[in-house]
């Protein structure tokens, strides 16, 4: 790249390359980096589901408008990217969850998301597979499926008006005033240096609020057309926000190679990446009492992975001030570039949220605030601190 990068994009999966993407596209030179390879860590852990999630205003803000930019985006993927536009099916077990499938599909609809509502009868039409006393459910057609590490490494190859630069197996050790510090001792400089490698983004800047949900999936031998849509249940919302303690939910999606990816489950007390059989089996036995068939089914392999959470569920997004500044105060002798960013903390939403994501990203670091069609407020990491919120404009990036 000759000359010090306008960006270092700290991280090579979803989030990291669709910033670095979003950022180049704008004009930027950035360079990437990452430990290990492009779409590994999350992004290559979990399910890859392109889904609109509603549970508060900021989380429905930025699923929606990520989903529609992953939908304009979805003509340019090759077979190798699997984009799938299957839809989402959430099911109700009983009168109850009915219900709550009814106030969402309202909710949903008033916003202008295209959803219906099934009775039983439809929900057996539309995946004879799974048990035949289910209530009732609601569709949401176009959430989709895609393979986050192969659009990872699709994005970062697209030629833009701006270069990309990758530099893998090359881990940051610490933040430098004028860039980062490599583990072999090595110094890049650049305008600004953008944190975008979930749970390790903790590491060079402690201090930021999240944890790990560590999270289990496995998957099938091909049995094609078992399952048409994304299924879950509609209990998975509640899973997905639990704070404490550890949580199963149904969730069953159809890959198009035939598979199926089963999940999913939610834990707090474990930072132990093996897997563990007793929670497994309880995810299995959970996704068994919708689809009856499972147990039948031929198990190819099981994995976990570690979602990044913060304490409110929005992602940090945007200047990353305060937490430099904490941590170099924490650190004898160190000290953080003058212009740090963050992208992390998208805990089970950073496949949907990436593309949104980069261009909240690249509205603030490049001052074109047009690029932004919602508010960033809610996901700025100045949030959780209590100094007054950085300003949102160039801070150190340039834009070419």
């Amino acid at each position: 790249m000759g000359a010090s990068p306008d960006v270092i994009v700290v991280g090579a999966g979803i989030v990291g390359a669709a910033c670095a993407h979003e950022l180049a596209r704008q004009g930027a030179d950035v360079l990437v980096l990452d430990s290990a390879g492009v779409g590994g860590g999350v992004s290559a852990a979990g399910m890859g589901h392109l889904v609109v999630m509603d549970d508060t205003p900021a989380e429905f803000a930025l699923s929606a408008w990520s989903r529609e930019l992953w939908l304009e985006l979805a003509p340019r993927l090759t077979a190798r990217e699997a984009f799938v536009r299957c839809g989402t099916l959430w099911v109700a077990a009983d009168d109850e969850e009915y219900a709550l499938a009814q106030t969402r599909r309202q909710a949903l609809a008033s916003q202008g998301v295209a959803c219906a509502m099934l009775d039983a009868q439809q929900v057996r039409e539309a995946e004879p597979a799974l048990r035949r006393d289910l209530r009732g459910g609601m569709v949401i057609p176009d959430d989709a499926v895609v393979y986050a590490p192969a659009v990872a490494a699709w994005l970062l190859a697209q030629p833009v008006k701006g270069r990309i630069a990758c530099r893998l197996q090359t881990r940051v050790a610490r933040l430098d005033r004028a860039g980062v510090v490599l583990a072999n001792g090595e110094t890049l400089a650049a305008g600004a240096v953008l944190l975008a490698s979930g749970l390790q983004s903790a590491e060079l800047l402690p201090g930021l609020p999240m944890q790990a949900k560590k999270g289990h999936l496995l998957i099938t031998d091909r049995y094609p057309g078992t399952i048409r849509h994304q299924v879950l249940e509609l209990g998975y919302i509640k899973s997905a926000h639990n704070a404490t303690g550890t949580s199963v939910a149904f969730n069953v999606q159809p890959r198009p190679t035939g598979q199926l990816l089963i999940g999913s489950s939610r834990q707090f007390d474990s930072l132990d990446s093996a897997v563990e059989p007793a929670i497994l089996a309880r995810m299995l036995r959970r996704a068994a009492e919708y689809l009856p068939e499972l147990p039948s089914l031929n198990a190819i392999r099981a994995w976990t992975g570690f979602r990044p959470a913060t304490r409110d569920g929005q992602p940090l997004i945007g200047p990353a001030a305060h937490f430099a500044e904490s941590s170099a105060q924490s650190v004898a002798g160190a000290g953080c570039h003058r212009s740090t960013w963050l992208a992390t903390g998208h805990e089970g939403l950073g496949v949907t949220t990436a593309l949104g994501t980069a261009r909240l990203i690249a509205a603030q670091m490049l001052g074109v605030p047009d690029l932004a069609r919602i508010d960033a407020t809610p996901y700025l990491p100045a949030r959780f601190s209590t100094p007054a919120a950085t300003p949102a404009g160039t801070t150190g990036a340039t834009h070419a």
